[in-house]
């Protein structure tokens, strides 16, 4: 079953901050590494990836490098900066609340006594 984008697309930030968050990784490696973790249910696509690291970069929760690969190709490597770690700690934090209401509510959770 494909997952709706509407559920995925304002969690982008929060997951490719997470790939980053042990190590530092190009665009290419995040998408695969992405699509890995999620059991192929996350694919993201260069162009949504590249825009949002321009912005976090611009937010200052990421840093970029250039490194040349084994090939001779120049990659350019993404690094969560601390500052991207207090915002990753924030989302994650946030992430969880949204899942853990989500979950109750989905599970039929508590009734409240005389609603």
């Amino acid at each position: 079953m494909e997952l709706d984008k509407g559920l995925i697309s304002g969690s982008v930030a929060l997951l490719v901050m997470k790939l980053l968050e042990d190590q530092d990784l190009y665009g290419y490696q995040m998408i695969e590494e992405l699509r890995r973790r999620s059991d192929d249910a996350f694919r993201l696509r260069a162009g949504t990836l590249y825009p949002l690291l321009h912005s976090l970069e611009e937010k200052g929760c990421v840093t970029a490098y250039e490194r040349t690969a084994e090939n001779g190709k120049n990659r350019r490597y993404y690094h969560l900066t601390k500052q991207g770690r207090g915002v990753l700690a924030e989302k994650e934090a946030a992430w969880n609340t949204y899942a853990q209401a989500m979950g109750r509510v989905l599970k039929g959770g508590a009734c409240l006594a005389g609603a």
